[in-house]
């Protein structure tokens, strides 16, 4: 394991724990480390690249981590999305740093 990557757990939509390392040096985010671990079908996640355009990288936090706070255009999708909880963020607007180490989240459900 490199010294930047970090651990995180990702439940995928068939309720299977990932335990995965996820670099933090490469200014990636969770959508694109579940894209490159290929924990979601093809085209069922990220499909808008990432833009918070689309709600396909909906993911529940379940670890206590501070998240970077909310901005309007992911809390905009997020109001329209399917299967939102209030532990609900957008993959794509995590980026994967440091302070993530330990994180645990679930895949939403594909809508």
């Amino acid at each position: 394991m490199e010294e930047q990557d970090i651990n995180i757990t990702i439940i995928d939509r068939e309720g299977i724990k990932h335990q995965i390392q996820a670099p933090t040096d490469m200014a990636m985010n969770l959508m694109e480390v579940v894209r490159s671990y290929e924990l979601a079908p093809e085209g069922s996640i990220g499909i808008c690249g990432g833009m918070a355009m689309c709600a396909s990288c909906q993911c529940y936090v379940r670890s206590n981590h501070e998240l970077p706070e909310m901005q309007d255009e992911e809390e905009a999708m997020l109001s329209e999305a399917f299967y939102v909880k209030d532990n609900s963020r957008l993959g794509c607007q995590i980026r994967i740093t440091k302070d993530l180490e330990g994180l645990e989240v679930e895949l939403a459900p594909e809508s």
